[in-house]
């Protein structure tokens, strides 16, 4: 099953501003839940800017990728983050 069908990406900013325009001051939330019981799998909290770039590899890996490896392939990462 691909991963975009087992996990939700939720992206929480931190105020209204562009992430191009906002200061290292805001950070944003970036959550990966799973659809099935709701529960958070993955969960970051960075300035916008990195959250962004974050953002753009997590909406192409849950397209490309099944479930299983999605998951240990971010685990990974953010256990070195």
């Amino acid at each position: 099953m691909r991963a975009n069908r087992a996990y939700e990406l939720i992206h929480t900013r931190g105020n209204l501003r562009p992430a191009l325009l906002a200061g290292d001051e805001r950070l944003d939330l970036i959550e990966v839940v799973s659809i099935d019981d709701g529960e958070v799998a993955l969960f970051w909290e960075l300035p916008a800017r990195q959250a962004v770039r974050l953002l753009r590899s997590l909406r192409t890996d849950l397209a490309t990728l099944d479930a299983e490896v999605f998951l240990a392939r971010w685990e990974q990462a953010e256990g070195q983050g």
